[in-house]
């Protein structure tokens, strides 16, 4: 994805097709792309260089970290609608998929959104999940992208039923023209995977794990267990939202999973991302989300912003060179995580714990304050 300037360091960067290709080199690389991302931002953005004043970030080259960026506190976008381009620029406009409140809306460009199919493309064939040449069936519990075309899930979802050749694609959650509302359709989701184990080809359930967990437990009271096979996985995101009563460990899911559906553990994948970030931070075959060399995570203490050592509790903070369209390249999340390094399954880089959502109202420092500059 040779690029031209002002993008060249950053289409390096994601030429580079091993998505854990980590070394001093790639660190440094890295870097310059945060610059030239940043430069971008700062110069067609002008919320976002108004919030560089304020926090009195001054960029320099010589001694550049993208560490130091300022980070935009992630409700912001809920609030405002920053972008780094014209309306006339807009390939598509996303939502979060968020159950309650006010949702973000996140615009691509023609840039950003060829970045990010070649960056979910490098990050699950590098995980061994991508094959072009095999015929798969998908589940997906999520929305159908024909109706829920802005929806973020739904666009991801599209995106991964890419990664195989596909045979027939399922959408568990039905738009009901009565209700004007999308409802999840058990009964139809757990007949056509009932089928899908019937037919040669391998299946791949995609989506919230709560609606599998229903499925599973529709399946139990069948007394009922399938076998899909070796070369069937699932890949989970989006967590319980409001299924929240329902969550169970993650081991337990596996479990569960595994014996009602004859899938491998090891191909019982969950990944975490959002809208307002885009990148995809997916298992390993050993069950921990790896960082790719096209961002960075790191965990901070939510007062000051200070950086925690690996394994100490914190707000997730994420940076990443690849948008173009809106200044999320520095992103205080509202989510509580812990860094490791040294995974058994021998990856270079780091893993992101995911802890659950952060108790914010008790927090009135930095992660609030780019929140209150830009309601002014």
């Amino acid at each position: 994805m040779a690029e031209g300037k002002p993008f060249l360091q950053t289409g390096e960067l994601f030429e580079i097709s091993d998505a854990f290709a980590y070394s001093s080199n790639i660190e440094s690389l890295f870097n310059r792309a945060m610059a030239e991302a940043l430069l971008w931002h700062q110069e067609k953005c002008p919320g976002f260089s108004e919030f560089l004043k304020y926090k009195k970030f001054n960029y320099s080259a010589k001694n550049f970290d993208a560490t130091k960026i300022p980070p935009i506190f992630v409700t912001v976008f809920k609030e405002n609608r920053l972008t780094s381009i014209a309306d006339d620029e807009i390939k598509i406009e996303l939502t979060s998929s968020g159950t309650g409140g006010q949702k973000s809306a996140i615009v691509l460009d023609n840039r950003s959104y060829k970045r990010i199919l070649k960056i979910v493309d490098n990050i699950f064939s590098s995980l061994g999940m991508m094959n072009r040449s095999e015929q798969v069936n998908y589940l997906c519990f999520t929305y159908d992208p024909k109706i829920a075309k802005n929806v973020g899930t739904a666009f991801s979802d599209k995106i991964l039923t890419g990664l195989t050749l596909r045979k027939q694609v399922f959408y568990s959650i039905k738009w009901n023209k009565a209700v004007s509302a999308f409802e999840f359709d058990l009964d139809s989701t757990v007949n056509k995977l009932i089928s899908f184990a019937e037919c040669p080809e391998p299946v791949r359930i995609l989506g919230f794990p709560a609606y599998l967990w229903q499925v599973c437990e529709a399946l139990k009271q069948k007394k009922m267990k399938l076998n899909l096979g070796k070369r069937s996985f699932v890949i989970t995101g989006g967590g319980w939202k409001i299924h929240k009563d329902q969550e169970v460990t993650k081991d337990l899911f596996k479990d569960r999973v595994c014996s009602t559906l004859g899938i491998p553990a090891e191909n019982i994948r969950d990944s975490y991302g959002m809208v307002e970030h885009g990148i995809p931070y997916v298992d390993c075959e050993k069950g921990r989300l790896h960082v790719p060399i096209y961002a960075k995570a790191r965990v901070v203490d939510p007062e000051t912003l200070d950086e925690l050592a690996e394994g100490e509790t914190g707000l997730l903070h994420l940076m990443t060179p690849y948008l173009s369209s809106y200044p999320s390249i520095s992103l205080l999340t509202t989510d509580k995580a812990q860094i490791h390094s040294g995974c058994p399954c021998k990856r270079p880089g780091s893993t992101i714990e995911i802890l659950g959502r952060a108790g914010l109202s008790k927090h009135k420092g930095c992660a609030i304050t780019a929140l209150d500059l830009l309601k002014n």
